[in-house]
C-alpha cells in the first residue's frame, strides 16, 4: 500500500469508507512528512496537530460524516478559523483568533475535513512574499499569494488546501509548484470569513492531488451533491497566449504548443483563440479595478497601523489606490461586464481556452512571487480555471497549463481537462 500522505484526497476517503485505513493513519503520516520536510518548505504559519489527531479519532469512530470523511485540508491563513489563528500574513495580526469559521472551512469540516493547520499567504494576499519555498527548489518562489497552499500540496504535507485570487494567486503557484489548481466561477466559493482586497474579484480557490480531488473539494465547498468527473467527446479548444506573449519564457509557449499539437492528434477541434477586443484593456482594468479597492478594503489597517504594513502594500495598494478616481473605477466595472459579455457569446464555437498559466516554470529568487499577467484576464472576466501539471522547465522545475472554461459551466471544465489530461498522457 502506498503511503497515506501520497494518496489522493478521493483514495483516502474511498480507503476510510471501506474500512482499509483510519483517519488516524493519513494524519500521521502526513504529520510526518510535514516534520521531515518543512524545515526546509516552510509552508505553514499554525500547525494543529494535537487537534487533528484527536478530530480524526472522532471521525474514525464514527459514522461518515460526508464527502471529505479523515481527509486533512490546509486553509491559506487570509481565511478565518475559529479555533486556529489567522494572521492574514501580516504582523498587525500576530495574535488574532477569528470567533468563526469561514464559510469554507465550515462547510469543509461538516463534509468531514481535517483542518490540518493554516498555511502562508503573502501580506494580506498581496505581493509582499511570505517565507514559504518552492519544494522542488527552494532558492526558487512557489508563486503567490497562496504560496504555502500550493507547496504544501506539491510537497506530500498535506491532500487538499484553499487558496484565494484577486489577479493569479491560485492558479500560478499551482504551475509553479507542479500540483492541480481550481478557480471557479466567480461567487461559486462563499467568500464569507476571507479577508477581502476586492469585493469584485476575489475568489476562493482550491489545490489538490488531481482532479477528481477538485470535483470533490469542489462539492464540498458549494454544499452541492458530488458529481464526478465525466467522459465527453471530442473537445474543441481554442489556444490563447494572450495579448501578452512577448513576456513568456519559451518553457511556457513550447508548453502551449506541444500540448495543443497533442491534442489535435487526439481528435480534439484546436483553433486559435479570436479574442474580443475588450480583452486587449483587460490587465490594465484589472490592475486599475484591485488597486482603487486596496485602500478601501485596508482602511483600518492603513490608518492605525500603517507603520505595519510593508513598504510595496503601502506604495503599490494604499498610495496607488488613492490617487485614482470613482469615474477610472466605474469605466474599470463596466470593462469587465463588456468583457464578461463578449468572452461568453465566443463559447458557441468551443469548449474551452488551452492558456498559460504562467510565463513558464518558477522564477529564481524569493522576493518576488512571480508575474500574474496571465491570470489577470480570466480573473477579471470570472471565468473557471484549471491548472495542469505538464512538464519540466531548463532548471527541472514545474511547467504547467491551464485551461479556462464558459462562465458557471465549472463541471464541464472538469471534464474537459479529464479528456486533456488523458490526450496528453
Amino acid at each position: 500500500m502506498s503511503a497515506p500522505n501520497t494518496l489522493t484526497a478521493t483514495e483516502i476517503a474511498r480507503r476510510i469508507d471501506s474500512g482499509k485505513l483510519t483517519a488516524e493513519a493519513v494524519v500521521r503520516a502526513h504529520l510526518e512528512r510535514i516534520d521531515k520536510r518543512d524545515s526546509d518548505v516552510l509552508a505553514w504559519t499554525h500547525l494543529a496537530r494535537d487537534a487533528a489527531l484527536e478530530r480524526a479519532r472522532v471521525l474514525d469512530r464514527g459514522p461518515r460524516q460526508g464527502l471529505l470523511h479523515g481527509v486533512p485540508m490546509g486553509v491559506k491563513d487570509i481565511i478565518d478559523s475559529y479555533d486556529q489563528p489567522t494572521g492574514y500574513g501580516s504582523p498587525i495580526y500576530g495574535t488574532h483568533q477569528p470567533l468563526a469559521d469561514a464559510a469554507t472551512v465550515a462547510l469543509a469540516k461538516h463534509a468531514g475535513a481535517i483542518l490540518l493547520g493554516k498555511t502562508v499567504t503573502t501580506e494580506f494576499a498581496n505581493r509582499h512574499p511570505g517565507k514559504t519555498r518552492n519544494p522542488h527548489n527552494p532558492a526558487h518562489t512557489p508563486g503567490g499569494s497562496s504560496s504555502g497552499s500550493a507547496a504544501a500540496v506539491a510537497d506530500w504535507q498535506v491532500v487538499l488546501a484553499t487558496g484565494t485570487q484577486t489577479g493569479g494567486s491560485v492558479i500560478r503557484p499551482a504551475a509553479f509548484c507542479g500540483v492541480y489548481g481550481y478557480k471557479p466561477s466567480f461567487g461559486h466559493f462563499p467568500v464569507a470569513g476571507m479577508k477581502a482586497n476586492t469585493e469584485w474579484l476575489d475568489t476562493i480557490g482550491a489545490y489538490a492531488r488531481s482532479l477528481e480531488d477538485l470535483a470533490l473539494f469542489r462539492a464540498a465547498l458549494m454544499a452541492i451533491p458530488h458529481r464526478p468527473i465525466e467522459k465527453v467527446d471530442l473537445p474543441r479548444i481554442a489556444v490563447c497566449f494572450t495579448p501578452h506573449k512577448d513576456e513568456m519564457q519559451p518553457e511556457g509557449i513550447a508548453a502551449i504548443e506541444e500540448a495543443a499539437t497533442k491534442l489535435a492528434k487526439a481528435g480534439a477541434k484546436v483553433t486559435e483563440f479570436e479574442m474580443p477586443r475588450e480583452m486587449f484593456e483587460m490587465r490594465d482594468g484589472q490592475r486599475l479595478l484591485s488597486a482603487f479597492e486596496g485602500p478601501r478594503a485596508a482602511a483600518d489597517e492603513a490608518h492605525r497601523f500603517f507603520d505595519l504594513l510593508s513598504k510595496s502594500f503601502q506604495e503599490d495598494k494604499i498610495a496607488a489606490g488613492r490617487k485614482l478616481d470613482y469615474a477610472a473605477w466605474v469605466e474599470a466595472r463596466k470593462l469587465g461586464e463588456r468583457g464578461r459579455a463578449a468572452v461568453d457569446a465566443t463559447f458557441t464555437d468551443i469548449d474551452a481556452i488551452l492558456t498559460a498559466p504562467a510565463p513558464g516554470e518558477a522564477p529564481l529568487g524569493l522576493e518576488r512571487t512571480g508575474n500574474a499577467t496571465f491570470n489577470l484576464l480570466w480573473t477579471y472576466l470570472w471565468m473557471p480555471c484549471v491548472t495542469l501539471p505538464y512538464g519540466r522547465g531548463p532548471q527541472g522545475l514545474p511547467v504547467g497549463i491551464q485551461l479556462v472554461g464558459q462562465q458557471h459551466e465549472d463541471a464541464r471544465l472538469l471534464d474537459i481537462a479529464g479528456w486533456v489530461q488523458g490526450a496528453l498522457r
